[in-house]
């Protein structure tokens, strides 16, 4: 157990209700000391939650979910990030025998064959490797903004992540990608080169292009599919208020 229920999120919400993204981030490290962790997808949004960690000496672990089909502006990104701001980006990696069985199966590039397959790819490259970068932690930290996409549009900051046990936070829920922009330049923010060139989301190489200016951010992504399908499963569209249970951990609620 990591010492977190559901029951606690509506108290949790209250305590972070008003803060800015780097009060959030502070509270968050208070409140899960221990046991929370931050997910990079090497982004902008995550771009700008590392620098907020580094500046603001907090300490919160950060990792990237390593697919093995990524771009090679993410790998130089992941360097020169971890050179400017000190702070270490650990990757997990996909299982290797599960890849090679899918692949075996299903072919190099099935995502392309079909939703189901590309979930599959996902489930083996992304889903189960968070898993195991989770396994333990109370919370855990995300990019996640509500105007990335119509599958995100009821984000909240403070969540039940239902599909992995855990309290989601993403301090930057209510920006606009106008407001991740300014703080990159304000601060000089190291972020991914494929920004410049069209690429507003990144993901893997082969399920990620370019998109026309003032095009929706995530329609780059998986593009062949409709776009209520375009999540890869790392963020559950589960109710951010699940059934009640019994609490239990750190929080006080009496």
């Amino acid at each position: 157990m990591n010492g977190v229920s559901p029951d606690a999120i509506d108290e949790y919400r209250r305590q972070a209700r008003g803060l800015n993204a780097e009060e959030t981030l502070r509270w968050a490290a208070r409140t899960f000391a221990g046991g929370l962790t931050v997910a990079s997808s090497l982004g902008a949004e995550d771009q700008v939650l590392v620098h907020m960690i580094a500046r603001g000496d907090l300490g919160i672990p950060v990792f990237t979910l390593d697919t093995g089909r990524m771009f090679n502006e993410s790998y130089e990104l992941m360097a020169t990030t971890q050179a400017a701001l000190g702070v270490t980006i650990t990757p997990y990696f996909p299982d290797a025998a599960e890849v090679e069985a899918m692949v075996a199966g299903h072919g190099i590039n099935l995502f392309y064959d079909s939703v189901e397959q590309r979930k599959r790819c996902c489930n083996v490259r992304k889903v189960r490797p968070l898993r195991r970068a989770l396994a333990g932690k109370s919370a855990w930290v995300t990019g996640l903004r509500r105007a990335q996409s119509v599958t995100r549009t009821a984000l909240e900051t403070v969540e039940w992540d239902e599909q992995n046990g855990l309290v989601k936070i993403s301090p930057l829920a209510d920006w606009s990608e106008d407001d991740v922009w300014e703080y990159i330049r304000a601060n000089d923010v190291p972020y991914n080169a494929l920004h410049d060139r069209g690429f507003p989301s990144i993901g893997c190489a082969p399920c990620t292009r370019a998109v026309a200016p003032g095009a929706d951010p995530r329609s780059g992504r998986w593009w062949w599919e409709h776009p209520e399908h375009r999540e890869c499963g790392l963020h559950s569209n589960e109710p951010a208020d699940p059934p009640r249970r019994v609490a239990v951990g750190r929080l006080d609620l009496q």
